[in-house]
């Protein structure tokens, strides 16, 4: 994992607060932060190669256009877990998955249109995997910035 200087801190600081809408976002982004387009490209490009940061791209609030969203978890043999990952993957509702050292060792979240698509989805993977899938559904959203010190 990469070391994160003030700049990195200061990136990842100001763009969860939001990111410009606009013909060139990055290029207003870098401004606002004193850089360059490039730089703030090539440092962005860094911290998600090098898992500092696992995602860079919109939080969408599904429920407010009528979808679902459920956190799920599998428990997966190791010697399977990467063609696991790769069906889980293969689902278009499936945002994201990861890794944890826990019985339940392979955690994805589930985002549909419908409401009741979620449980469909769960079935299909569970089908498509051979194993039990765990569908923890959201009870109560709890927004948690991570702010570095500059």
């Amino acid at each position: 994992m990469p070391e994160l200087d003030d700049l990195d801190r200061r990136i990842v600081n100001a763009l969860q607060g939001g990111f410009p809408i606009t013909e060139r976002p990055y290029a207003e982004a870098a401004t606002a932060l004193g850089i360059g387009e490039d730089d703030l490209i090539v440092r962005l490009t860094r911290l998600r190669r090098g898992n500092v940061l696992t995602r860079f791209g919109p939080m969408y609030q599904v429920e407010r256009m009528g979808g679902a969203f459920c956190l799920a978890a599998l428990a997966v043999p190791a010697e399977r877990f990467d063609d696991v990952a790769a069906i889980v993957n293969g689902f278009p509702e499936v945002a994201h998955n990861y890794a944890r050292e826990h019985a339940y060792n392979m955690w994805f979240v589930i985002a549909t249109e419908q409401p009741e698509r979620v449980q469909e989805v769960v079935a299909e993977i569970g089908q498509a995997t051979g194993l039990p899938v765990l569908a923890v559904p959201k009870v109560e959203e709890f927004r948690v910035d991570l702010r570095f010190e500059a």
